[in-house]
């Protein structure tokens, strides 16, 4: 009896050991802020959903992990919401959470002060933790330390990050902040992608980092691609100005003329061309849009075989004009001789069918339908193809 009862004891201890985990609050979204603020510390959130595959893994693997429990319920207080039900709906509309797991932390006030995504290992996991408890955090919002002078690049990276979508021009503003106090050392490739992404004019501090420091972004990209962003960032508000938002169409007459005494007739056109194939098809001007990339991928090799191919593609659907369509089939050519797949095989498919190669179009559409079966793909436009061409 006794030895029954000490195997009985030693399931239910197994059994308590297996459920420990991260303790997560019960309360409503507002008590457990009104909670945080009273102690002092950050909310950490676990937004997930129910059918979410990584969300239950980080529940099964890492919140339990001695480290992670017991670092998450000293150091904050802890939340979890389905952002599907209830008052989940709400949070994940006021912080705009669209993919899970989603981590917030925020301060009682209801602030990000960092937000991270996705299945993270115990060692990543926990670094994110401890760079958000920073003591600073507890009792200041993130604007608040910016406004004081915050300077910590990692502090201005977050910024950039949390702010890019709801208020840029905070976010543009810890950038320049990053970018002088980086000054003296070498820029990255992810920080010139930053770098690029905060700047919107010539007049703005980040284009004089960006002019200054061209030869060490020419060694990460190239000198051609440098100087296309540098003829982009210098025509940027003239192309805003050039676009009616509700038609689509741009004014080549005003575009011209404030364009070219910025970057010369030349440079313009190539501009200009470049953004009207860009922006058409979204509007559905495609007659636009075929005068435009007939010009702009008149020299196709110029350009990559993915490009090349997306525009050939268009054409495949909305341009009937032989003479454009045969610079199509160039284009969908060079795609698949460099290796074929069953799209960009279908796409030279079609293109010779409207061109009236009967016989090309049926090869390709053939083996357009093969690759797709061998790859597990779907091939029902291939083979409505060749029933069309029968």
């Amino acid at each position: 009896m006794k030895k029954t009862f000490s195997l009985f004891i030693f399931f239910i201890s197994l059994s308590v050991f297996s459920q420990e985990s991260i303790n997560f609050e019960k309360g409503t979204f507002k008590e457990i802020l009104a909670k945080a603020k009273k102690e002092k510390k950050l909310v950490f959130m676990d937004a997930f959903a129910v059918w979410c595959g990584p969300c239950k893994l980080m529940e099964k693997n890492i919140f339990p992990l001695p480290a992670v429990r017991e670092y998450f319920n000293s150091n904050f207080i802890n939340a979890r919401f389905d952002m599907e039900k209830g008052e989940g709906r709400e949070i994940a509309a006021k912080y705009g959470i669209r993919s899970y797991p989603s981590f917030l932390f925020l301060n009682g006030d209801g602030e990000v002060v960092m937000n991270s995504y996705g299945y993270m290992g115990e060692e990543a996991f926990l670094s994110v933790a401890k760079e958000a408890n920073n003591p600073k955090f507890r009792t200041a919002s993130n604007k608040e330390l910016f406004e004081k002078g915050e300077a910590d690049p990692e502090f201005l990276i977050n910024m950039m990050r949390l702010y890019s979508d709801s208020d840029y021009e905070l976010a543009k503003k810890a950038s320049e902040r990053y970018f002088k106090v980086k000054n003296d050392q070498m820029l990255t490739k992810d920080e010139v992608g930053l770098l690029l992404y905060f700047i919107k004019s010539p007049s703005d501090a980040n284009y004089q980092t960006f002019t200054s420091k061209k030869k060490e972004i020419v060694s990460l990209m190239s000198e051609d691609i440098y100087n296309q962003f540098d003829t982009n960032i210098k025509i940027a508000k003239v192309l805003e100005n050039s676009l009616d938002q509700k038609t689509g169409t741009i004014n080549d007459e005003y575009f011209y003329k404030n364009a070219i005494p910025l970057i010369g007739k030349d440079e313009a056109e190539i501009a200009l061309n470049r953004m009207k194939v860009i922006l058409y098809p979204t509007y559905g001007n495609f007659t636009g849009y075929e005068k435009a990339a007939l010009k702009y991928y008149n020299n196709s090799d110029q350009f990559e075989p993915e490009e090349l191919l997306k525009a050939a593609w268009i054409f495949s659907e909305h341009v009937s004009n032989t003479g454009s369509l045969k610079k199509a089939e160039e284009w969908a050519e060079k795609s698949v001789m460099r290796a074929e797949n069953p799209e960009n095989t279908y796409i030279l498919a079609k293109i010779y069918s409207k061109t009236g190669k009967k016989e090309n179009a049926k090869m390709y559409a053939e083996l357009s339908k093969t690759l797709a079966e061998s790859q597990g793909k779907d091939a029902a436009m291939a083979k409505q193809l060749l029933e069309n061409l029968k």
